[in-house]
């Protein structure tokens, strides 16, 4: 076990063995760090200190205010950089102990900013839980439709309103059914979270070039939470025949600390058998996720917060190669950044439903929140947090929290 010299509560997110990429900003400008315990870890200041002697550029990117070009630099370079640092906390004679004061920030002294500038977002569909929970809902003798179980059903979403955790949530407006009527132009009243990771991706594919599933893990960077805001009555009357679009594009929200690929390896799991078996483009051996427990809560305004979801990753049917390679069969090019979402990750029962539309049954059965407080869909002012970890022995990672309150939708 490594034992560090600074102390890191028991339980948290930021063990030494995680050590997490974001930007962070206080007195200062926005700039690259890495979470530990209840610190961050001031990369620009510790490369003036020479800690990072091979990698000369690396002063230039941990200055940059997104991760994109220490990204693009390749796992090498951030894993030299994990593994250095790892190295410092672990010496009790090192640089980053001996200036800890001007080198380590307290978390709650910073303010955390969008890590990542995201060209692309594309958000799955890689849940059969939660594929045939809404499947049930809409069509009961019928809930997958016949292509679920061969692809990776996925649609290309809106990068430019994805924001960092902490980012308020406007209410939507946009056009709602009305039995035997024209639609209403209205506030959403089925304002929805949905409970997902998302992939960053750490390199660029060549347009034109499909990625070999054996070869698409190579391309992921790390792994954020993931939270795709849903207004659920705009989207029933909206998403024939092409899919979502306003019920979805006004926000997205992401976690601030991206967990690195290499730090998750230690709780790499199988994942759900496949039948039928799957084209051979997309057949992977072995095929795993992550054993990584996510929870879903909402606070209402004045109230405490109750938990409504608690599921794990592990059970994704369509795993992060699958995604990789099924998207880029054609020769779609991914580029540095770019975003790869699950979809909601769900389990079996009522309390592991990652979104209220399947936790509701669309509403019709409402969810308690404790202090005789319910809810079928979001409302104005609840906070909405998503968390995850994985454990392995006394070896904990976690992604911190994914906040993101409701705000009432503005008068037009």
């Amino acid at each position: 076990m490594l034992q560090s010299w600074l102390p890191v509560p028991s339980g948290s997110d930021f063990s030494i063995y995680n050590l997490p990429f974001g930007i962070f900003s206080d007195d200062r400008p926005a700039r690259a760090g890495l979470a530990i315990g209840e610190w961050v870890v001031d990369l620009p200041a510790t490369y003036a200190l020479n800690l990072f002697s091979r990698y000369p550029e690396a002063g230039g990117v941990f200055r940059k205010p997104v991760l994109n070009d220490l990204i693009g630099l390749g796992r090498e370079f951030s894993g030299y950089v994990r593994k250095t640092i790892q190295d410092a906390l672990c010496d009790g004679d090192s640089i980053l102990k001996r200036y800890s004061e001007h080198l380590l920030i307290p978390l709650k002294d910073v303010q955390t900013h969008m890590p990542l500038r995201v060209g692309n977002y594309t958000d799955f569909y890689s849940s059969e839980e939660h594929a045939f929970s809404v499947g049930r809902l809409f069509r009961p003798e019928n809930p997958l439709f016949p292509n679920w179980k061969h692809m990776p059903v996925a649609y290309h979403g809106r990068a430019s309103s994805i924001t960092v955790s902490g980012t308020p949530v406007r209410r939507p407006w946009g056009q709602t059914a009305q039995t035997g009527a024209n639609p209403l132009f209205q506030p959403t009243n089925a304002l929805d979270y949905e409970l997902e990771l998302a992939f960053v991706i750490g390199k660029d594919s060549s347009c034109g070039q499909p990625v070999p599933v054996a070869e698409a893990e190579d391309y992921i960077f790390g792994v954020v939470l993931f939270n795709d805001w849903s207004a659920r009555d705009i989207q029933r009357w909206e998403y024939q025949p092409l899919g979502p679009f306003t019920s979805k594009n006004f926000a997205s929200g992401i976690s601030p600390w991206v967990v690195t690929w290499e730090a998750l390896q230690v709780f790499r799991v199988p994942a759900p058998v496949q039948s039928p078996m799957p084209l051979p483009y997309l057949a992977a051996a072995p095929r795993m996720n992550f054993d990584l427990s996510l929870t879903v809560g909402v606070k209402p305004e004045n109230h405490r917060e109750c938990t409504l979801c608690e599921t794990n990753a592990k059970h994704l049917y369509w795993t992060a190669a699958q995604q990789i390679a099924h998207h880029t069969v054609t020769g779609c090019n991914l580029q540095v950044g770019d975003l790869l979402a699950t979809g909601t990750i769900s389990g079996t029962g009522l309390a592991q439903k990652g979104c209220l539309l399947e936790a509701t049954l669309n509403g019709k059965q409402p969810v308690q929140c404790g202090d005789g407080i319910e809810r079928r869909f979001l409302e104005d002012y609840d906070e909405v947090i998503i968390r995850g970890f994985c454990q392995n022995g006394d070896i904990r990672i976690g992604f911190g929290e994914l906040r993101g309150q409701v705000l009432p939708a503005l008068p037009l």
